[in-house]
């Protein structure tokens, strides 16, 4: 949007031998005693805004300005026609085309001031083009008008200004609005404000209801600022989620500005807090969570010369590792601040003694035992092993076979009289 300063700069020129233009800058053109001063070079504007044509003119001595008329054509056009009027100060007029009712006026709506200074309104790229000022009035008393050669170029290019989003320091608890001001300082229709919620899921939620507010600021009488404000209690859920200000104007015309929320909350010591003894040395854990990263200290270390502490950080959670021998605490406070406030917890202590016997013992004997048992187990085996084959063979020889027995039947010298007479010679 062109920088609105021409509504404070383009002073009504009221002296009648004035010729030089106002003090904007401009190029003056004169023709025929009819002088006026337009803006050097090419204005550039945006869609959906609203653009200032600086404009001054001097007319003829004789002249009595009476009626203002623009018109807007292509520039392969010597001069604009009727049938391109966008703007007469005869609001009867009905050559005005209707596209441009509404959406064009003058800076200084008496005519007599001679200042041409028109604003258009709701902007669209269709209103690029070339614009021309005629003047309508009375020539030593009878009606007249002049149409000025040297005209003006807009450029109507796509909207890329963003809204203004407005935050304050957040804190969890403590209600707070954030206020988004539309692009452009445009009197023409009022643009259209929402606001858009992103949570940590990625999910869009519109954001409706008593908590936004709409507002529209004169800053003269044809600039105007519009905003809208966002009233809420931040919390911890809505720390480093996204805010969106969306702004749509006429035709469809968007724009919009995304903002990360950074809420500060106060510290919270977590559940996975705790204390623990072992063979006298007191180990503690405490977690706390909290934006910004709290800080954690152990007043019981005011007591206590010999002492470790680990302190790690990951997304917004500090862990601080406490280890220290002798004690004579039952519970360990842990506190944990940050420049929102502090907060302390006692931690109660765990004893968990390890039971004595050899199988707990560390060191070396803890690695030899297990190779000793093992081989006294060997050895034990071996020597059964060893005596059930002794038995065994030794039942073996006692027992007499088969073969043995008829042997020893063979052998026998008791002779009985069967074997007598087997043994008797033949004669």
């Amino acid at each position: 949007m062109l920088v609105l300063i021409w509504v404070t700069l383009l002073l009504p020129a009221r002296g009648r031998t004035a010729d030089t233009g106002p003090s904007f800058g401009g190029r003056t053109q004169c023709q025929n005693r009819f002088c006026i001063t337009f803006n050097d070079g090419e204005i550039t504007a945006e869609a959906g805004l609203c653009v200032v044509i600086p404009c001054s003119y001097t007319p003829d001595y004789n002249f009595y300005p009476q009626h203002m008329i623009w018109y807007k054509c292509e520039s392969v056009k010597e001069k604009c026609g009727d049938l391109d009027m966008i703007f007469h100060t005869n609001k009867n007029s009905k050559n005005v085309q209707s596209g441009y009712k509404g959406r064009v006026s003058l800076l200084e709506p008496d005519v007599i001031q001679r200042n041409c200074s028109i604003i258009v309104n709701d902007l669209m790229e269709s209103d690029s083009g070339v614009y021309q000022l005629r003047i309508n009035g009375y020539l030593n008393g009878f009606p007249d008008g002049f149409t000025f050669s040297p005209r003006t170029t807009v450029s109507v290019k796509d909207l890329i200004q963003k809204p203004t989003v407005m935050i304050p320091p957040l804190t969890e608890g403590q209600q707070t609005t954030l206020t988004c001001i539309a692009p452009g300082l445009c009197s023409g229709s009022y643009p259209e404000i929402t606001w858009t919620w992103r949570g940590a899921g990625g999910d869009d939620f519109h954001i409706t209801g008593n908590i936004t507010a709409f507002k529209t600021e004169n800053l003269t009488s044809v600039t105007q600022r519009h905003s809208s404000t966002l009233t809420f209690n931040p919390s911890v859920i809505h720390h480093g989620t996204k805010v969106t200000c969306k702004v749509s104007f006429a035709n469809n015309i968007t724009t919009e500005e995304t903002v990360t929320l950074n809420v500060a909350c106060f510290p919270e010591i977590l559940k996975n807090s705790g204390c623990e003894v072992q063979s006298e040395v007191l180990t503690c854990v405490c977690v706390s969570k909290g934006s910004p990263v709290p800080t954690i200290k152990w007043p019981l270390l005011k007591n206590h010369t010999e002492y470790s502490v680990i302190t790690t950080v990951s997304n917004h959670t500090v862990n601080s590792t406490l280890t220290v021998k002798g004690h004579s605490n039952t519970v360990v406070e842990c506190v944990s601040s940050s420049e929102v406030g502090e907060v302390r917890q006692n931690i109660k202590i765990i004893t968990s003694e390890r039971p004595e016997g050899p199988v707990q013992h560390c060191g070396p004997h803890s690695a030899v035992l297990p190779w000793a048992i093992a081989a006294v187990s060997l050895i034990v085996n071996v020597i059964c092993i060893t005596c059930m084959m002794f038995l065994w063979n030794t039942r073996k020889k006692m027992k007499p076979q088969q073969e043995d027995q008829t042997y020893m039947s063979l052998q026998e010298k008791d002779r009985s009289p069967e074997y007598d007479v087997i043994g008797q010679s033949l004669k």
